[in-house]
C-alpha cells in the first residue's frame, strides 16, 4: 500500500461539482492499493500516516504528528500511485489491486482511521474527483505500508 502525504493548510475533494470532503490544517493522503496489500499493510500505513512527524513545533522543527496538532485527514483513492513507470512512456498497472479489492481495502482503511482519529474526510472510490489543496511548505512524502 502506498500513500503520498501532503501537509496542507486546507484540502477538499469535489465530485460532479459537489464538495464531498474537506479539511483545514492536516494531511491529504493519496492512497494506492497494490495486489499484495491486505489489512495488515493498511493498518501499518495508517499508523505511519497518523504518527509521521511533519508538523512544526515551537522551534519550527518537524517534530509533531497529525494527532498532536489536531489536524484533519483527507483520504483520496489514487490507483495511479501503484503504476510501474520504469519502462516506456505508458504506465503499467499490473501491480495494482483489482477494483473490488482496492475498494474493500480503501473502505477498511477509512473505517480504521475513523475509529482512532476524530477528523477524517474522504473522496469517492473510482470517481473522477477534483482535489484542491494548499500545500503547507510544501511538505510531501511517499509512505509505504
Amino acid at each position: 500500500m502506498k500513500g503520498l502525504i501532503q501537509r496542507v493548510s486546507s484540502a477538499a475533494v469535489d465530485v460532479d461539482g459537489q464538495r464531498i470532503g474537506e479539511i483545514g490544517q492536516g494531511i491529504l493522503l493519496l492512497l494506492g492499493v497494490e495486489r499484495i496489500d491486505n489489512e495488515a499493510s493498511a493498518d501499518k500505513l495508517l499508523q505511519k500516516v497518523l504518527n509521521y512527524r511533519i508538523f512544526s513545533d515551537a522551534e519550527g522543527k518537524m517534530n509533531l504528528n497529525l494527532q498532536q496538532v489536531g489536524g484533519g485527514l483527507l483520504v483520496v483513492s489514487q490507483f495511479t500511485l501503484v503504476a510501474d513507470t520504469r519502462k516506456g512512456l505508458r504506465p503499467g498497472f499490473s501491480s495494482g489491486a483489482t477494483p473490488a479489492e482496492g475498494e474493500r481495502l480503501y473502505n477498511y482503511f477509512l473505517e480504521q482511521a475513523r475509529a482512532i482519529h476524530p477528523v477524517v474526510a474522504c473522496g469517492s472510490f473510482g470517481a473522477n474527483m477534483q482535489v484542491s489543496l494548499t500545500n503547507d511548505g510544501p511538505v510531501t512524502f511517499m509512505l509505504e505500508g
